[in-house]
């Protein structure tokens, strides 16, 4: 810059940069990203992640699974008698005149007799003639049985003991929410699975991509959508006596920020115009169960290829402090059990797609658009095109005032005519 002192120059630059940060922009630029800095006096620390086939297959081995938390992947065992349920117990004896068979028998269908139906009590009885209070509570039928007949074998006759559920009230599973039919039912004898249980409510109510199914057992809870249990046999667990399971419906969404095709950009002075209908900015729903990065870009319309940098593509999100760990980051500069990740994608590189449609993405991720340099660099001169502009404003209506100042107070002196009106002169 000829004629410029070292000093004035300094000065320039520096404002030159000063109006480059607050230059209006759709976000961060993607310098600042990259250099893993946040503004404000409490900036939250976050971690910056290159998108390689490492990553994708290290996030691969932590999508949600309900078998992630329920780890026991064996069925049931038998099912055990509680308070509450009710009992059937048929006693049978080898001959007659014995202790329950009288000795005119004959006359009888068979060597047997049926108890009235019980109700394990609330300390967990039930009670057989001769027998006294026989223990059911916590144990199989097969127990029970085993415990009756050693109790009578002294008084009759070679006993055998027969016990049949009549109604079981206590081994249950509850399915509720958006099923068709929200029920609480009895435990199968044979083992069955979740989508089992769901079938037995009469399914989800709708085509299940919106559907999120919750599994509560012994205090701990899993959640994944309900597509994952049909496409993701892993998911699809045994069901357990006492198993909650409850469906409810939530759009799987992610948001879209920046220079995404449909974002409409006008640059004064550089004629740069973009304008798409087919995608923008805001938020969008999944409309599968399950979606990849490169088909969330797909949905807001590509990147703008006007203003984007398809270098700088960046998803923001929370991992758990394990994922986080096993992609690379750092985990000891940050608290709490969620670690900000941010995830960047560069769509310059060929291989940037195939990693992108490997990439799943997750309830509520943001997906970002940066600039490229060039769109922000022309922002900045434009701004200073029509500040310059601005500031001359003043000195040209300074000279043409004082021009035609001058020309009035010369013609008032010298006689010359100046036009003033039609017809009349001065």
């Amino acid at each position: 810059m000829p004629g410029l002192s070292t000093f004035a120059r300094i000065w320039l630059l520096g404002n030159v940069l000063l109006i480059s940060a607050c230059m209006p922009a759709d976000g961060p630029y993607s310098d600042d990203i990259k250099a893993e800095r946040g503004w404000g006096a409490d900036p939250i620390p976050y971690a910056l992640v290159k998108l390689t086939s490492t990553v994708v297959e290290g996030l691969a081995q932590y999508t949600p699974r309900i078998a992630n938390q329920f780890t026991d992947r064996r069925a049931p065992g038998d099912i055990l008698l509680g308070t509450g349920d009710v009992v059937s117990v048929t006693v049978f004896e080898a001959s007659s005149g014995g202790l329950f068979i009288p000795a005119e028998a004959s006359a009888r269908p068979g060597n047997f007799i049926t108890i009235p139906n019980q109700t394990v009590d609330s300390e967990g009885n039930i009670s057989i003639p001769y027998a006294g209070a026989v223990h059911a509570r916590g144990r199989t039928v097969t127990e029970v049985q085993r415990t009756i007949v050693d109790q009578l074998k002294n008084q009759a006759i070679k006993p055998q003991v027969v016990i049949s559920v009549v109604e079981q009230r206590t081994s249950m599973i509850s399915v509720l929410g958006e099923v068709t039919h929200p029920e609480r039912f009895p435990a199968s004898a044979a083992p069955e699975h979740l989508l089992d249980a769901i079938t037995r409510a009469g399914g989800p109510k709708d085509q299940g991509y919106d559907t999120w199914v919750m599994l509560e057992r012994d205090g701990r809870r899993a959640t994944v959508p309900f597509g994952a249990l049909v496409f993701d046999p892993s998911n699809n667990i045994f069901v357990h006596p006492n198993d909650t399971l409850y469906l409810y419906a939530e759009p799987q969404t992610f948001l879209v920020f920046g220079a995404v095709a449909g974002t409409t950009v006008s640059t004064a002075g550089t004629g740069v115009e973009s304008t798409s209908p087919s995608g923008a900015q805001g938020q969008y729903a999944f409309g599968a169960w399950r979606i990849s990065l490169a088909e969330a870009v797909g949905k807001a319309g590509g990147l703008n290829d006007a203003v984007a940098e398809p270098a700088s593509v960046f998803l923001y999100r929370g991992e758990p402090r394990q994922v986080a760990e096993k992609i690379g980051v750092d985990v000891s500069r940050f608290d709490g059990p969620i670690v900000p990740v941010i995830y960047q994608v560069n769509f310059r590189d060929p291989t940037g797609y195939f990693l992108a449609k490997q990439f799943d993405m997750r309830n509520k991720d943001i997906l970002y658009v940066s600039n490229a340099s060039v769109v922000e660099a022309t922002k900045v001169l434009t701004f200073l095109r029509l500040a310059m502009a601005t500031a001359d404003d003043p000195i040209v209506y300074a000279t043409t005032f004082f021009t035609l100042k001058t020309a009035i107070a010369g013609t008032s002196t010298g006689g010359t005519s100046i036009l003033v009106g039609p017809g009349t002169t001065q």
